[in-house]
C-alpha cells in the first residue's frame, strides 16, 4: 500500500492565519513624478522603501511689479479722425436761411428713430476756422459751421443752402473738433415779417450745439 505523499512548502510559500499576507512589488523600480520619488523593491525578507532625490528641476521665483500684472503691449493710438463742415455767418445760418431749421430737426427725428447715434453738431465760432484763411477772410462773424463725420451728407448741405463754404479736417477728438470760442449771438429783429410762416424762436439751434456748450442769450 502506498503511503499518502506529503507536500513540503518553503518558509516564504507558508501562510499561517496569524501571519498578514505580505505584497508582492515588481523587481523593477517605477518612478514617480512627486516631490520625492518613491521606489519599493521587494526582497526575500519583504519590501523595502526608498527614498531618492527629486529629480525635477528646481523652481525659480521671480518678484514682479504688481502694475504689470495683467498688463499687456499698450494699445496703438487712435488714428485722428476726420470731419467735414459747411460754414457761413451766425445770421443767414440761424436767423435767415428758412430751410436750415427744418433739415437738422428732420434728420434728428430719422436718427431718433433709427436709435442711430447723432454725428453732426453747430458750432458757433469753432476754432479749426483758424486753419483755413481762405475761408475765414471770406466770412462775416460770427460765423456758424455745420460739422458732421458724413461727408455725402455735407456735401448735400453744401448744395442745398448754396450760400455757404464747404472744407473737411482731420482730429484726434471730438473735443478737438467741436471747440470753439465764446460769443453772444445778437440778431437784429426786422421791422415787418412778409414771409408766410413765422418767424424761428431765438435758439431753436441748441439741441445741436457740442456736449456742455453754453446756451446762448439774445
Amino acid at each position: 500500500m502506498l503511503s499518502p505523499a506529503t507536500l513540503a512548502l518553503g518558509p516564504c510559500a507558508g501562510l499561517t492565519p496569524n501571519q498578514p499576507e505580505r505584497a508582492i512589488f515588481p523587481t523593477r523600480p517605477s518612478r514617480l513624478l512627486l516631490p520625492t520619488s518613491i521606489h519599493l523593491q521587494a526582497t526575500s525578507r519583504g519590501p523595502k522603501l526608498h527614498l531618492l532625490p527629486n529629480s525635477l528641476p528646481p523652481v525659480r521665483a521671480v518678484a514682479v511689479d504688481s502694475d504689470q500684472l495683467g498688463s499687456s503691449q499698450p494699445a496703438e493710438r487712435e488714428k485722428p479722425r476726420k470731419y467735414y463742415f459747411v460754414v457761413a455767418n451766425a445770421k443767414f445760418m440761424l436767423d435767415e436761411e428758412e430751410h436750415f431749421k427744418e433739415l437738422l430737426f428732420e434728420r434728428q427725428r430719422n436718427y431718433g428713430e433709427r436709435n442711430k447715434e447723432q454725428d453732426f453738431w453747430l458750432v458757433v465760432e469753432p476754432k479749426f476756422l483758424d486753419n483755413f484763411p481762405n475761408i475765414t477772410k471770406r466770412l462775416k462773424r460770427p460765423a456758424v459751421a455745420l460739422v458732421s463725420t458724413n461727408g455725402t451728407w455735407i456735401t448735400f448741405m453744401k448744395l442745398r443752402l448754396d450760400r455757404v463754404l464747404a472744407d473737411n479736417f482731420e482730429a484726434d477728438s471730438l473735443e478737438e473738433a467741436l471747440a470753439y470760442n465764446p460769443v453772444d449771438l445778437q440778431f437784429e429783429k426786422p421791422e415787418k415779417w412778409v414771409a408766410p410762416y413765422p418767424k424761428y424762436e431765438f435758439g431753436w439751434w441748441e439741441p445741436f450745439l457740442p456736449p456742455g456748450s453754453n446756451k446762448v442769450k439774445a
